[in-house]
């Protein structure tokens, strides 16, 4: 923080109105009474969406009101775009310029949160919330701070939409080499033949469904383990049963299928490749298929790829928010046998291929997480004072309603009195 800018406790500077939640009978959809938020459950990247309606609020907000969630998760803002009523797991707060210290909320969210407290969800209190020390610059200040924020802020976005399109034109450049490898056309394959995967397993096999723990023994595999046909090991639960460890354990070369998860990502399918021990949770499925007919990395290129994918859209059954492939329906999956040899080739190809592009996106995802790191830096840097240059200073001491820091501090102290 610059030596010219002020300090002082938010709920000082604002007004923090925490929100109290009125009888569920007052709820409706009926769009009768005012919008009601509830949560972070609502918010969107600025304002939130409006789901209930309550004719009998306890609590309101103003248009341009921060909102700003106390409970389960803290810490997340949004924006209110219309007068409404707000719920206990919100707090209202009200300044202008609103912005400045809507992004002020925005660098400390993560702060915000490890001051929550309970023991069934976090809480932040009325009295912590407002305890927060925000640094108060010169309001023309202010407004210039949140102009140079929104503009790089702007910038990085667009980055950020051009990388995110980059990555999606390789993932279709992945299904598109994938849909020719299995129609034979990266090796000018002939003998491929279409059969049933039962015909190449010997039978399918589901994990564990022993709840798993934090600390233990061996890792349990589970459905987010599986991202882009590999596994994933940076999220792990684990086991200490010896009977489970004994019966899941994993060999090289076992083929897991997601069976049960959301619509979209049901079917994800990963091989295991021996680098530690593992068991599988009991939403995956292995795959005992049979050796001398079936390349195991061949299997699981072909299950991620869009021929599969689209076969399991079809026969996936719908539960609520999820959808589930069971075993019976995975060994009619059609599969695109053929020899030993051919498949290695296939796989090679495809892997020759892939390289290129899973190294892409990988340069990628770790540009798309700088991204989220310079937006936390750019908002380090404004609210310490070194966001304006020299020259967007001076032009601020220019402004009409410019004074110090300290008088506007004494003002605003004057005013909430």
């Amino acid at each position: 923080m610059r030596e010219d800018w002020n300090k002082e406790e938010l709920g000082k500077i604002c007004v923090v109105n925490m929100g109290q939640s009125p009888p569920s009978s007052t709820y409706n959809t009926d769009k009768k009474g005012l919008p009601f938020f509830q949560g972070k459950a609502e918010f969107t990247t600025l304002h939130p969406v409006v789901q209930k309606w309550c004719n009998k609020p306890k609590k309101t907000a103003e248009v341009d009101d921060i909102l700003l969630s106390v409970r389960a998760p803290v810490g997340a803002t949004n924006i209110a775009n219309q007068k409404c009523a707000i719920g206990r797991g919100l707090a209202a707060i009200t300044y202008t310029p609103y912005k400045y210290i809507f992004y002020y909320l925005k660098l400390i969210e993560s702060k915000l949160d490890t001051q929550g407290t309970g023991t069934t969800f976090k809480a932040i209190s009325g009295k912590v919330l407002k305890s927060q020390i925000v640094p108060l610059p010169p309001l023309p200040e202010q407004r210039a701070i949140v102009a140079k924020i929104e503009q790089l802020f702007s910038e990085l976005d667009n980055g950020i939409a051009n990388l995110k399109t980059a990555k999606d034109k390789l993932e279709i450049y992945r299904q598109a080499v994938l849909k020719k490898a299995f129609e034979g056309e990266l090796t000018n394959t002939t003998d491929i033949e279409w059969v049933a995967l039962g015909q190449v397993c010997n039978n399918v096999e589901y994990g564990t469904s022993s709840k798993s723990i934090n600390e233990g023994l061996t890792p349990v595999l589970r459905m987010g383990n599986i991202q882009n046909g590999r596994l994933d090991w940076s999220d792990l639960k684990y086991s200490s049963d010896p009977e489970e460890i004994k019966k899941y354990s994993l060999r090289e070369g076992d083929v897991l299928f997601n069976r049960t998860n959301s619509p979209e990502h049901v079917g994800k399918t990963a091989i295991y490749k021996g680098k530690r021990d593992a068991i599988f949770a009991g939403y995956l499925i292995r795959i005992h298929y049979k050796k001398n007919d079936v390349n195991g990395d061949y299997l699981n290129y072909f299950l991620n790829c869009h021929i599969a994918r689209k076969h399991g859209n079809k026969v996936k059954s719908f539960g609520v928010n999820q959808s589930n492939i069971n075993g019976t329906k995975l060994k009619k999956y059609p599969f695109p046998k053929t020899t030993l040899k051919e498949q290695a080739q296939i796989v090679k190809e495809i892997e020759t291929r892939l390289s290129v592009c899973d190294n892409a996106i990988k340069n990628i995802d770790e540009a798309l997480k700088k991204s989220e790191a310079l937006r936390q830096s750019i908002l380090k840097k404004a609210f310490e004072g070194k966001l304006l240059s020299d020259a967007e200073l001076q032009a601020c001491r220019q402004e009409p309603d410019w004074e110090p820091a300290e008088k506007l501090l004494e003002r605003i102290r004057k005013e909430k009195k």
